[in-house]
Protein backbone atom coordinates (compact mmCIF):
# COMPACT_ATOMS: atom_id res chain seq x y z
CA UNK A 1 0.00 0.00 0.00
CA UNK A 2 2.98 2.19 0.95
CA UNK A 3 4.48 1.86 -2.41
CA UNK A 4 0.92 3.23 -4.09
CA UNK A 5 0.25 5.59 -1.77
CA UNK A 6 3.53 7.54 -2.29
CA UNK A 7 3.36 8.30 -5.84
CA UNK A 8 0.01 9.66 -5.14
CA UNK A 9 1.07 12.09 -2.88
CA UNK A 10 3.99 13.24 -5.24
CA UNK A 11 1.75 13.57 -8.12
CA UNK A 12 -0.87 15.66 -6.16
CA UNK A 13 2.07 17.92 -4.85
CA UNK A 14 3.16 18.45 -8.41
CA UNK A 15 -0.77 19.27 -9.73
CA UNK A 16 -1.22 21.66 -6.92
CA UNK A 17 2.23 23.59 -7.25
CA UNK A 18 1.17 23.58 -11.38
CA UNK A 19 -2.10 25.15 -10.35
CA UNK A 20 -0.41 27.66 -7.71
CA UNK A 21 2.04 28.73 -10.00
CA UNK A 22 -0.23 29.57 -13.18
CA UNK A 23 -2.68 31.26 -10.72
CA UNK A 24 0.01 33.50 -9.36
CA UNK A 25 1.15 33.88 -12.93
CA UNK A 26 -2.37 35.18 -14.23
CA UNK A 27 -2.44 37.79 -11.32
CA UNK A 28 0.91 38.88 -12.09
CA UNK A 29 0.58 39.18 -15.86
CA UNK A 30 0.47 42.39 -17.56
CA UNK A 31 -2.50 43.65 -19.43
CA UNK A 32 -3.01 42.38 -23.30
CA UNK A 33 -2.76 46.21 -24.85
CA UNK A 34 -5.83 45.53 -26.57
CA UNK A 35 -7.49 45.71 -23.02
CA UNK A 36 -6.16 49.20 -22.26
CA UNK A 37 -7.81 51.22 -24.41
CA UNK A 38 -11.51 52.79 -24.60
CA UNK A 39 -13.50 50.53 -25.86
CA UNK A 40 -15.70 53.39 -27.99
CA UNK A 41 -17.94 50.64 -30.45
CA UNK A 42 -21.31 49.50 -29.68
CA UNK A 43 -22.94 46.31 -31.35
CA UNK A 44 -26.00 47.39 -30.20
CA UNK A 45 -26.61 50.52 -31.54
CA UNK A 46 -28.67 51.66 -34.05
CA UNK A 47 -26.22 53.28 -36.04
CA UNK A 48 -28.93 54.79 -38.52
CA UNK A 49 -30.89 56.59 -36.19
CA UNK A 50 -27.29 58.03 -34.47
CA UNK A 51 -26.48 59.13 -37.86
CA UNK A 52 -29.71 60.56 -38.40
CA UNK A 53 -29.38 62.99 -35.47
CA UNK A 54 -25.74 64.06 -36.32
CA UNK A 55 -27.00 65.16 -39.73
CA UNK A 56 -29.35 67.19 -38.10
CA UNK A 57 -26.46 68.68 -35.60
CA UNK A 58 -24.13 69.00 -38.33
CA UNK A 59 -26.87 71.48 -39.99
CA UNK A 60 -27.23 73.30 -37.24
CA UNK A 61 -23.73 73.91 -36.92
CA UNK A 62 -22.29 73.63 -39.93
CA UNK A 63 -20.21 70.91 -39.43
CA UNK A 64 -18.83 67.39 -41.54
CA UNK A 65 -19.27 64.23 -39.82
CA UNK A 66 -16.51 61.73 -38.95
CA UNK A 67 -17.71 58.34 -38.69
CA UNK A 68 -14.14 56.14 -38.01
CA UNK A 69 -15.61 51.93 -38.73
CA UNK A 70 -14.02 49.66 -37.18
CA UNK A 71 -14.87 47.15 -33.41
CA UNK A 72 -13.54 46.71 -30.30
CA UNK A 73 -11.79 43.88 -31.40
CA UNK A 74 -9.19 45.44 -33.74
CA UNK A 75 -6.59 46.94 -31.97
CA UNK A 76 -5.86 49.71 -34.54
CA UNK A 77 -9.44 50.85 -34.24
CA UNK A 78 -8.50 51.46 -30.07
CA UNK A 79 -5.30 52.89 -31.08
CA UNK A 80 -7.07 55.44 -33.23
CA UNK A 81 -9.52 56.36 -30.61
CA UNK A 82 -7.28 56.79 -28.13
CA UNK A 83 -4.52 58.63 -30.10
CA UNK A 84 -7.31 61.38 -31.12
CA UNK A 85 -8.35 61.60 -27.18
CA UNK A 86 -4.75 61.61 -25.90
CA UNK A 87 -3.23 64.46 -28.19
CA UNK A 88 -4.61 67.58 -27.18
CA UNK A 89 -4.09 69.54 -30.85
CA UNK A 90 -6.17 66.46 -32.54
CA UNK A 91 -9.10 66.09 -30.25
CA UNK A 92 -9.74 69.98 -29.87
CA UNK A 93 -9.82 69.73 -34.14
CA UNK A 94 -12.33 67.15 -34.07
CA UNK A 95 -14.36 68.61 -31.38
CA UNK A 96 -14.25 72.32 -32.82
CA UNK A 97 -14.88 71.32 -36.73
CA UNK A 98 -16.25 68.29 -36.75
CA UNK A 99 -19.10 65.65 -35.61
CA UNK A 100 -17.69 62.08 -34.58
CA UNK A 101 -19.10 59.03 -34.59
CA UNK A 102 -17.58 55.61 -34.43
CA UNK A 103 -19.76 52.96 -36.11
CA UNK A 104 -19.29 48.25 -35.10
CA UNK A 105 -18.56 46.31 -37.59
CA UNK A 106 -18.31 43.18 -35.41
CA UNK A 107 -19.82 39.64 -34.98
CA UNK A 108 -22.51 40.81 -32.96
CA UNK A 109 -23.44 43.56 -35.88
CA UNK A 110 -22.04 44.04 -39.10
CA UNK A 111 -24.34 47.09 -39.53
CA UNK A 112 -24.43 45.64 -43.37
CA UNK A 113 -27.32 48.30 -44.09
CA UNK A 114 -25.46 51.24 -42.65
CA UNK A 115 -22.04 50.24 -44.98
CA UNK A 116 -24.37 49.60 -48.12
CA UNK A 117 -25.69 52.91 -47.53
CA UNK A 118 -22.38 54.48 -47.20
CA UNK A 119 -19.45 52.65 -48.00
CA UNK A 120 -20.58 49.38 -49.78
CA UNK A 121 -16.42 48.60 -50.51
CA UNK A 122 -15.05 49.85 -46.74
CA UNK A 123 -14.45 46.91 -44.75
CA UNK A 124 -12.31 45.43 -48.01
CA UNK A 125 -10.13 48.51 -46.91
CA UNK A 126 -9.42 47.33 -43.60
CA UNK A 127 -9.87 48.79 -40.18
CA UNK A 128 -10.26 51.50 -38.86
CA UNK A 129 -11.52 53.09 -41.70
CA UNK A 130 -13.24 56.67 -42.29
CA UNK A 131 -16.38 57.88 -44.12
CA UNK A 132 -16.23 61.67 -44.51
CA UNK A 133 -19.87 62.62 -44.89
CA UNK A 134 -21.17 66.59 -45.38
CA UNK A 135 -23.63 68.31 -43.21
CA UNK A 136 -26.40 66.93 -45.47
CA UNK A 137 -24.98 63.41 -44.87
CA UNK A 138 -23.93 62.94 -48.23
CA UNK A 139 -20.29 60.81 -48.54
CA UNK A 140 -17.18 63.00 -49.65
CA UNK A 141 -14.81 60.77 -48.89
CA UNK A 142 -14.51 56.82 -48.43
CA UNK A 143 -10.77 56.00 -46.58
CA UNK A 144 -8.36 53.48 -45.06
CA UNK A 145 -6.54 54.52 -42.30
CA UNK A 146 -3.18 52.44 -42.92
CA UNK A 147 -1.00 55.02 -44.23
CA UNK A 148 -1.56 57.46 -41.18
CA UNK A 149 -0.01 55.00 -38.63
CA UNK A 150 3.17 55.66 -37.34
CA UNK A 151 4.96 53.01 -35.36
CA UNK A 152 2.24 51.33 -33.10
CA UNK A 153 0.40 54.69 -32.96
CA UNK A 154 -0.21 57.82 -35.56
CA UNK A 155 1.56 60.54 -37.48
CA UNK A 156 0.26 64.16 -36.25
CA UNK A 157 1.24 65.76 -39.59
CA UNK A 158 -0.77 63.16 -41.74
CA UNK A 159 -3.98 63.02 -39.27
CA UNK A 160 -3.97 66.67 -39.38
CA UNK A 161 -3.58 66.77 -43.03
CA UNK A 162 -6.66 64.40 -43.57
CA UNK A 163 -9.08 65.85 -40.89
CA UNK A 164 -7.93 69.31 -42.16
CA UNK A 165 -8.84 68.51 -45.96
CA UNK A 166 -12.68 68.14 -44.97
CA UNK A 167 -13.38 70.94 -42.56
CA UNK A 168 -16.23 72.98 -43.47
CA UNK A 169 -14.80 76.88 -44.72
Amino acid sequence: MKGKILPLVYTACVLFLGIWTTDVNAQTEKPKEIDTYAKPYHPEADAQADLDKLIVQAQKENKNIIVQAGGNWCIWCLRFNNYIQQNPAVSKLLKDKFLYYHVNYSKENKNEAFFKKYAPDGPALGFPFFIVLGKDGKVLKVRESGNLEKDKSYDEEKVFAFFNEWVRK
